[in-house]
Parts: C-alpha cells; structure tokens; sequence
C-alpha cells in the first residue's frame, strides 16, 4: 500500500461530468485526480442530444468547436399520431447562448474529446482501471482508498475536495448515507443502436412514434449511427425482446432493413425520476446522475451533469485559493436543484404525450394538437412551457433581487477591444467582470479594488475603442435594457451576481471575496493551442 500526494480535488467517474469537470479544474489550475473503473471509454451510446448552453460551458473550456465536429444540428421534432400521420413538428428556437439550440451526439465520440481536453493539463493526473473503495473525511481533507484493478495494489490518496460523478448507483452516495428519494419506472426499455449503411427517407429526423401499442423513438445521431427505442410491455419476455429476431422485427415494421442499418447492441434499461437528498456531505459532493436521474424525453440527463460541474467548478477555485469562504459551496445544491426538479418534472410530462397507452385518450391527443399547433403562439407557448427551462437562479450566490440578477447573461457575438468578432464569453474570459453601458457606475471601484475588470458594452452604432466591446447585433444591450440595468457584476459562470438600474450605485462584491488579478485573467485553453 501506497500513500501519495494530496491534491486540490479528486474526481471519482471520467463521464461526461467528471470529464467536464477536470476540464474545467485543469484549467483553473488546480492539482487534480480523476479516478476511473473502466480501462477505457465507455462504448456504448447513453445520451443523444445536448443544448445550447451545454455546448457553452464546453466552450468555456476552449472545446466547444472541436466537439461540434462530430455533432449533428437538431432537426425538427416530429410527433406521429397513433394514425401513423404527424399531429405535431417542434422546430426548437434558441435561447441567445450561442450555440445551435439543440445537438445530437454520439456519447462515445464526445467522451473521447472530453478526455483528449483533460490531456492538456499536466496539473491533472487521471487513474483509469482503478476503483475508489472509500471516502473518509479526515479534518480539512478526504482521504481516498484506491484499488489498482490492473496491479491488484491498493493505496491512499487525500483531496481538499470530492466530485462523486460515478452515476446513478454511486457508491460514494452510499457510503455516506445519502438518501437517494423518487421512483424507477415499471415499463423497461430496449435501446437499438445501429450503423447507418443506406440513408432513408427521413434518416436525419427525430420522430416519437406515439402509438399507443408500441410507443417508439425513432432518433438519427452523427458519425453514420442511428437509435430506435421502444418498451416491453407487461406479458413480454424481456430477453426475448431484446434478440436479434425480434428487434429486426421492430425496426421492420419502421420499414428498416438490413440494407439499411448494422445492429451494434441492444440494451434493455429503466427510467428513473430520483433526486439525492443532499449533494454536499462535508468535503464531498455529488454531481450528475450520482445526485439526480431523469426520464431521457428532454435529453437532459448528461447536460443536467454538465451543468453541475459548471456551477461547482469555478466556486471550487475560488475556495481553494482564498479568494472566497467555504460557505459559497454551500450554494451548489441551492442554485442547480431547482433547475433540475423543473426539467424533470417537464420531461415526465413530456413522456406522457410518448407514451400514451389508452387508444381513446390517444386519439384524443393527436386531434386536440393538430388542431392547436396550427397557431404560433401555441407552438411559442409549447417552447416556454414544455422545453428546457432559463437557466435562472432564484437563490443562491446573488447580490440582490434586480430583475438581471440570477439569470445568465445571452452570448452574442460582439466586437473585442482590437476589432476582432467574438463570442461575449471568449472576450470576457470567463472570468468575474463588471460589464456597463455608458460610464462607469457608482459602486465599479469597489469591484475594481478587488481585482475585478470593467469592461464597457457599446451598441451597434458606436466605434469600438481599446475600453469597450461593441454588441454589433445589439442582443445583449437589449436584454440589458429589458432587464433595466446599465451595469452588472458577472460570475465566472455568465450569471449576473448584482445588477443597477439608471441612477443606482453598483452593489459591492460579497464580503471575504477577491479576485487577483493574475487568477482573474485565465482564459479558455483551446485545443490544439497552447496555454
């Protein structure tokens, strides 16, 4: 047995949270350890789709294009009624991050850039084929028994800090008694992922085949796959049902052949609606399906992850450095539970329209739709109301109740200081800013004395001088103005902290908090650039 370093946070689980997660640690500078069981990636295709904002906080660690390589853009959502005819087609409209508004993936390829991005980081040390055994709080740190499952060697590490990203069995949330509160669904399913040898008509769309004897997700992902989902019901036998005979006999009646596709797997798994009940024990926290677990109809499980570790990341660093009190980490659960309690609430609700059973009921359903969605509000309202809710925090690390206050800033592109266009958060750093229209606002030089830039926004109609970036589209100087604020303090994460109206002074940053400025200027290391 071996003792070794201690480090600033160790991570358990290289998914796709724990991956984001390094990334984001690595670059931030601090001494990190991954710990992973499996030798290499997982192969087998789990999530299908990510958001906007998802492909944001990927961009914040400087991988957001080399990902988008492999990424397919969404194309319209099609309903089909239990007639076989369409009752609804959802064309998603973005939220102003930045990015195309829905993605599909293919999860293998993305946890293989995720991994390729931690590689630029020797401040992260990765332990794959190793098992994390036990956690144990020992006083300012957690100490760690690992298991070498190559070596059958065993040895202690010690963290200032645990992310359990390991998924939705975790085995650190049940060393620490973690209560783990909701339901898993009766009514499994079968996951059909296949090669793509000849395109069909309507290959590239997505479409739920909402028939009430054999709801199926009919779904295209990038690099030549495609994926069919559909249930066994109650008198099926399940290992049956996911043979070979039979899925051919499901993908046929969708007019698929072996012409067109090479089945790869079959794989029977359960919905769950699950939420820890806490994600902070200590030193230690859960991220990703280690502290919730969603149905899969809004494709939100791995982005809900992502998420996470873009919320925990940045407070992490500030902790570890001095720059603010333990306590802020106290806000991770406060800010991202909400958030996702809504978007699993909205994809139950969303898996009731899928998977409708009743004929009656179902009928019932297409009729009612295909009369609705003829009108645009409807189909607005259907967005608000039914897709991914705003990222928005109603409590947590906030500086007052201004209506900006809480609620991520869009990214538009815009015009940097030497005249180059931009992404806002590329300009910014993803650093904390003090961003204002006009001069600067009473209360700046308290943000200033704490290392904080200020940074000018101006409209479309100004000339960009080397103190200002120029919103040449004018989204975000409109936002600001809807939100009726000249100025707001910006967090690492793009959300607001504070916010002032016309004639009102800046709220001063929080108390015990700084920003250096040799820590406030890190910026997004780009793959294939040097840091």
């Amino acid at each position: 047995m071996t003792e070794s370093t201690t480090y600033d946070v160790a991570i358990i689980g290289y998914g796709p949270t724990g991956a984001t997660a390094a990334n984001l640690l690595g670059q931030l500078g601090l001494n990190v350890l991954v710990v992973e069981r499996d030798p290499d990636v997982y192969n087998r295709a789990r999530a299908i789709s990510i958001d906007e904002e998802v492909l944001r906080v990927w961009q914040s660690a400087g991988l957001a294009e080399r990902l988008q390589e492999d990424m397919l853009p969404g194309p319209p959502i099609t309903f089909v009624g239990s007639d076989g005819k369409p009752f609804f087609e959802w064309v998603i409209e973005g939220k102003g991050a930045g990015h195309p508004p829905q993605q599909f993936i293919y999860q293998p390829a993305v946890d293989a850039v995720l991994r390729e991005g931690v590689e630029r980081f020797p401040n992260v040390e990765i332990l794959v084929h190793h098992e994390c055994l036990r956690v144990v709080p020992k006083g300012d740190q957690v100490e760690l028994m690992l298991a070498d499952l190559t070596t059958d060697t065993f040895k202690r590490v010690r963290a200032s800090y645990v992310i359990a990203a390991e998924g939705g069995s975790s085995p650190t949330r049940g060393q620490l008694g973690i209560g783990y509160a909701g339901r898993t669904y009766a009514e499994r399913w079968i996951v059909i992922d296949t090669k793509v040898i000849k395109e069909w008509d309507a290959h590239d769309r997505l479409r739920f085949h909402c028939k009430p004897s054999r709801p199926t997700v009919d779904c295209p992902t990038p690099l030549g796959h495609h994926r069919w989902e559909f249930p066994i019901r109650d008198h099926e036998d399940e290992q049956k049902m996911s043979s070979r005979e039979e899925v051919w006999k499901i993908l046929n009646a969708q007019g698929i052949t072996a012409e067109n596709v090479e089945i790869l797997r079959s794989v029977v798994y359960s919905h769950h609606v699950r939420c820890a009940d806490r994600w902070r024990v200590g030193r230690i926290f859960l991220a990703g399906d280690a502290a919730h677990a969603m149905p899969p109809w809004l494709g939100q499980g791995m982005s809900a992850g992502v998420r996470d570790a873009a919320n925990l990341c940045w407070k992490l660093a500030a902790v570890v450095r001095g720059q603010a009190p333990d306590s802020l980490l106290d806000t991770y659960q406060t800010e991202r539970q909400p958030h996702v309690t809504e978007i699993t609430s909205r994809a139950v609700r969303m898996g009731w329209v899928i998977t409708e059973h009743r004929s009656r009921v179902a009928a019932v359903r297409d009729r009612v739709a295909r009369t609705l969605t003829r009108h645009a509000r409807v189909v607005d309202l259907l967005q608000k109301f039914c897709w991914i809710p705003d990222a928005r925090h109603t409590d947590g690390f906030l500086g007052g109740t201004a209506p900006a206050v809480g609620r991520q800033l869009p990214q538009p592109w815009v015009v940097a200081p030497e005249g180059s266009s931009q992404r806002l958060d590329d300009v910014l750093g993803n650093r904390w800013t003090v961003l204002h229209l006009g001069p600067e606002p009473t209360g700046a030089q308290a943000w200033k004395d704490v290392g904080v830039p200020s940074v000018r926004l101006s409209g479309p109609e100004s000339v960009t001088d080397g103190d200002s970036i120029r919103d040449s589209g004018g989204t975000l100087v409109g936002w600001l103005k809807e939100k009726k604020a000249i100025a707001v303090a910006v967090r690492p994460d793009g959300f607001v902290y504070a916010a002032a109206g016309q004639g009102q002074a800046l709220p001063p940053p929080p108390a015990r908090f700084t920003c250096s400025p040799a820590l406030a200027s890190t910026e997004p290391t780009r793959m294939g650039i040097p840091a």
